[in-house]
């Protein structure tokens, strides 16, 4: 069954309970009953709805502020893991560690004007960097070390592109939306009904109240740009840059 079909009979049924009760109810108030000596259910009512809302929505925030800060972590950890094997491999011979910082550098090259571009647009990666990040993958290890000093540093190389692997793998995992489509329509409609719920206060034309409505709107209306904002940590205004890759490889 579709989340979705779930989700709207979960609504449907919990709005017909309540309204079903509350029929009943109705039906069975006697002549007698004064209804000035119960509290009026409405500002209980527009204050939970606001509290709800407040609750979602900071757990919405914080959650793609979470993401973002990890998705810059990750670019941080490719970036010096890279340069790791850049200076560890001044251990080889001239050839061996050319080629190797050569390839680094086609690498990073490529990730910062082909791959970020693409990644930001499609929220993926692209092929030529997995095959370009294979190439130095494959100048490390197909290394054979020669002596003691080339054996220490073997490891130490490989361990460094395992990580910068990874970091990739991950990158490219936190370029797409982290909020699926479920937590978007809660948002949107909870956003609806909070400022929806002013109206039940019977709000006057009065400077103040107009004032007071417009700005819980125009809040409203920020916290969720900021949400859509952040939930793409690579393409939108406040995004990951390559800044860590440019720290560390100027001549990229």
């Amino acid at each position: 069954m579709s989340q979705w079909l779930v989700l709207t009979l979960a609504m449907a049924a919990a709005c017909g309970v309540v309204l079903t009760i509350t029929v009943l109810k109705e039906r069975r108030i006697t002549e007698d009953d004064d209804p000035s000596e119960t509290p009026d259910v409405i500002e209980y009512l527009t204050m939970m709805v606001g509290v709800v809302y407040a609750i979602v929505l900071g757990l919405a925030i914080a959650g793609v502020w979470e993401a973002r800060s990890a998705a810059e972590d990750t670019v941080r950890t490719e970036a010096q893991a890279l340069h790791e094997v850049s200076a560890r491999a001044r251990a080889y011979p001239a050839p061996v560690r050319d080629r190797i910082r050569a390839d680094v550098d086609a690498y990073v090259s490529h990730v910062v004007h082909k791959e970020w571009p693409v990644m930001a647009e499609q929220g993926a990666l692209t092929g030529r960097g997995t095959e370009l990040l294979a190439k130095v993958r494959a100048d490390v290890t197909d290394y054979r070390p020669r002596n003691d000093f080339e054996g220490q540093s073997y490891q130490p190389l490989v361990d460094q592109v395992a990580v910068a692997d990874g970091a990739r793998t991950a990158r490219g995992n936190a370029a797409e939306s982290t909020l699926p489509g479920v937590v978007w329509f809660g948002l949107i409609i909870g956003g609806a009904i909070s400022i929806g719920v002013m109206f039940t206060l019977q709000i006057r034309r009065s400077g103040r109240e107009l004032l007071m409505a417009g700005l819980f709107s125009a809040l409203i209306a920020f916290l969720l740009f900021l949400v859509w904002d952040f939930d793409a940590p690579f393409s939108r205004s406040i995004s990951a840059t390559v800044a860590p890759f440019l720290d560390l490889f100027p001549q990229a």
